[in-house]
């Protein structure tokens, strides 16, 4: 039987073996984290002071820079503190909301990659009615409902598993309040929680997949039949890192998900 008392911390067990493996893996993390806010930080600063970055590409970018500084600070900074300080704890509070923003933030990332591959596609196949289309105001009332929906999305999931109680254990073999780690230590059944939050994950990885292949295969169908190969290079150049950072996102998203759900 499992044990009747509700936890109101957790432990988040990570895979150094040592103190020395946990300190160098502390620095390991201050190192990239710092670059990784120096480098989010004046991207945003270059797009936000340059008027001739002001555009709807630069304007998502912004987000998407603005985004990865705070998806970062949600779960790094205690990673550090932890492993420096040698305590793993973590508070109920703590972990809601860490799981909250996390998921917040990643679900917002995937949704700007999404419309930006829209950007690509009207400035690719329908240069002239580039600005027709993308006009400021569409563009900030887009931003502003990926922003909703990556918070109705994140509350969502976060109220369908925090409302279990925790009663079997208190270990996260994690670095951070992950998912698939805090649905199997709930005491009660969670087959439901499990089947909500594949199924809604599934529907919205689905639909923006077949958005994000229809956008890109009429865009590359658009720059083969161009006959500038200036032309071609300067539109493949601006779909590459897109490209790639959406490949990126999506191999990282699925080794996470992936992962055992429930014993």
């Amino acid at each position: 039987m499992d044990n009747l008392t509700a936890f109101t911390e957790f432990l988040l067990v990570d895979n150094a073996d040592s103190r020395e493996l946990q300190v160098f893996q502390g620095v390991l993390f201050l190192v990239i984290y710092l670059g990784a806010l120096a480098g989010n930080l004046l991207t945003f600063l270059v797009i936000v002071m340059d008027p001739h970055l002001h555009l709807p590409m630069y304007f998502f970018i912004g987000n998407l820079t603005l985004i990865d500084f705070c998806y970062i600070s949600v779960t790094v900074p205690k990673a550090i503190v932890n492993s420096l300080m040698d305590s793993m704890l973590i508070s109920l509070k703590e972990c809601v909301t860490q799981s909250f923003l996390f998921l917040l933030f990643g679900s917002t990332e995937f949704f700007f990659l999404v419309v930006m591959s829209y950007d690509r596609y009207v400035a690719i196949c329908r240069p002239l009615h580039y600005q027709l289309i993308l006009t400021p105001h569409f563009c900030t009332q887009i931003a502003g409902a990926l922003w909703s929906s990556g918070m109705v999305y994140s509350a969502t999931h976060t109220g369908t598993i925090f409302r279990l109680p925790f009663t079997k254990s208190n270990v996260i073999h994690q670095f951070f309040c992950a998912y698939p780690q805090i649905l199997s230590i709930s005491s009660q059944s969670v087959q439901f929680s499990e089947s909500v939050l594949l199924v809604v994950s599934a529907c919205f990885v689905l639909l923006f997949f077949i958005i994000l292949f229809i956008s890109y295969i009429n865009i590359f169908s658009t720059v083969l039949q161009m006959r500038s190969v200036e032309a071609r290079n300067r539109a493949l150049s601006t779909c590459s890192p897109q490209i790639a950072t959406i490949i990126l996102f999506i191999i990282s998203g699925l080794f996470a998900c992936l992962e055992p759900i429930s014993q």
